[in-house]
């Protein structure tokens, strides 16, 4: 896949010995930390032209620009300040790269419960959480965590719209979920409880690959959780048994994914399909500087039948032909949990092919990021990187659509003019299993896909929650959609 190539423009400001040489202060850490966000948004960010203090002119020297940066009493504060809200919703720094990192490849400190937050059906502050899934080799696996169960209480305190951050995203590894009944969306706590550990795991995103006989049909259902490169190739393999299977039709269950890699979801647009090679599939618009700096076609991604993937040298990694099932038609299953790059793979197969989408309105991320790293050339492997600190950058660097230029701010809405399918939400009472018909989204995908009917029975019509929050946004890599940017040659 192509990479974005910074060829560095001239601008103001010079690194590395001429920079101290050519500034009377000396610089502390927190100095070049603040020098680095500044830089880096002043090149790649997507509205820097919009933002007075990244103007290439903002300031006239080095003094100048620490002195100023020190009125914020931290890096997060400085960066904060640059950003061009509430535009922009999702660009975000970390003080810890390999935290960051190792979440793009599906490595959290986590216990290994995946959770969405509800707020009470009776319009109190009360949230309750319900378990999504289970990730394997976890400790919520050794204390039999299902899903479908519920949680309103933490360390015995009931759930708020205002401390469940603290309660479930705070520094303390260990924590005790106090059980709660459905009760009409009111959840009331049932005595039970489980105390939970979190350590580094690593979850495979490819959660379920199975085929379904319905009738004289084989559905392939294929549940994915994550765009992690990493994974590219057993995603391929996936593709390579729904195609020796022949199936019929191909569910793609997208509802706890919040993104990822563009380079991974251009190669599972092209595994469903694969009569587009070579053709335009999803193009990114980023700021004049970077645009003056590339040529054209860095800027577009096509339906591709290999799948190759470097590292930030240009070394390959994993190269191999991709299994494509040559569709005309996908179905989708999609929440609010579904983002950014599951968005683009659904926008993107929309101008080429027939979509349907069952489930809620999606989040509308319809922007994407690249990691920044300080160094000379912005790269973890480039000269002259900031050993003192593990600040990085995932600012939001491009726009990205379809080929018909056109994407969904606003979130992709199932049952709509653009997308038809079915409207309906989890059912927080009754999850069922994911990947049997238990599950009512999975259940009502395939009566649509077998009858085409879009109604359901009053049993099945779930009153429409306020999901605020899941256990996937707190993770480092959150719902964050990014490209690579490699070294200019």
């Amino acid at each position: 896949m192509k990479k974005i190539t910074l060829l560095f423009i001239a601008i103001l400001f010079i690194y590395s010995c001429e920079r101290k040489e050519s500034s009377l202060i000396e610089p502390t850490t927190d100095d070049d930390i603040n020098y680095f966000i500044w830089h880096g948004l002043n090149i790649y960010y997507l509205w820097q032209d919009d933002v007075p203090d990244l103007a290439d002119n903002r300031f006239a020297n080095f003094d100048e620009l620490y002195t100023y940066f020190r009125i914020y009493r931290s890096p997060e504060n400085v960066f904060e300040s640059l950003l061009n809200r509430p535009e922009d919703r999702f660009s975000v720094i970390v003080d810890d790269y390999i935290a960051l990192e190792n979440s793009f490849q599906g490595i959290n400190l986590s216990n290994g419960m995946e959770f969405g937050l509800v707020q009470y059906k009776n319009g109190s502050t009360n949230v309750y959480g319900y378990v999504r899934y289970v990730v394997p080799n976890s400790d919520a696996v050794a204390k039999d965590v299902k899903r479908g169960m519920l949680f309103n209480q933490i360390n015995g305190n009931q759930l708020t719209t205002t401390n469940y951050i603290n309660l479930l995203f705070g520094s303390s590894t260990n924590y005790t979920i106090g059980l709660a009944d459905f009760n009409d969306g009111n959840p009331s706590t049932n005595g039970t409880s489980i105390s939970l550990t979190k350590s580094e795991i690593q979850e495979n995103p490819i959660a379920i690959s199975k085929v379904i006989a319905d009738g004289d049909q084989k559905i392939g259902y294929l549940m994915y959780n994550q765009f992690a490169r990493n994974y590219d190739s057993q995603l391929n393999a996936a593709f390579a048994n729904f195609k020796a299977e022949n199936i019929d039709n191909l569910i793609v269950d997208l509802r706890y994914n919040p993104g990822g890699s563009v380079s991974s979801a251009t190669y599972l647009g092209s595994m469903i399909t694969g009569q587009f090679n070579g053709l335009l599939y999803s193009q990114e618009v980023w700021n004049d500087k970077v645009r003056r700096s590339n040529p054209a076609d860095r800027f577009i991604n096509n339906f591709t039948n290999q799948i190759r993937n470097t590292d930030a040298n240009g070394n390959v990694i994993l190269q191999e032909s991709i299994n494509s099932l040559g569709l005309n038609k996908v179905y989708f299953i999609v929440t609010n949990g579904s983002a950014s790059a599951s968005e683009l793979v659904i926008n993107s197969l929309s101008s080429h092919i027939d979509v349907a989408l069952i489930g809620k309105t999606t989040r509308g991320k319809q922007v994407g990021s690249i990691t920044l790293y300080d160094s000379e050339n912005f790269q973890r492997t480039g000269p002259n990187l900031n050993t003192a600190h593990r600040y990085a950058m995932q600012p939001l660097v491009f726009e990205i659509s379809n080929k018909d230029n056109k994407n969904y701010p606003q979130g992709l809405i199932p049952a709509s003019t653009d997308f038809p399918g079915v409207e309906l939400g989890e059912n927080y009472g009754d999850l069922g299993v994911l990947g049997e018909r238990s599950d009512p989204l999975l259940d009502r995908t395939l009566i649509y896909i077998s009858t085409g009917a879009k109604s359901f029975s009053s049993k099945s019509s779930f009153y429409n929650f306020d999901e605020i929050y899941d256990s996937k946004l707190a993770t480092p890599a959150s719902d964050y959609m990014f490209v690579d940017v490699k070294k200019q040659p």
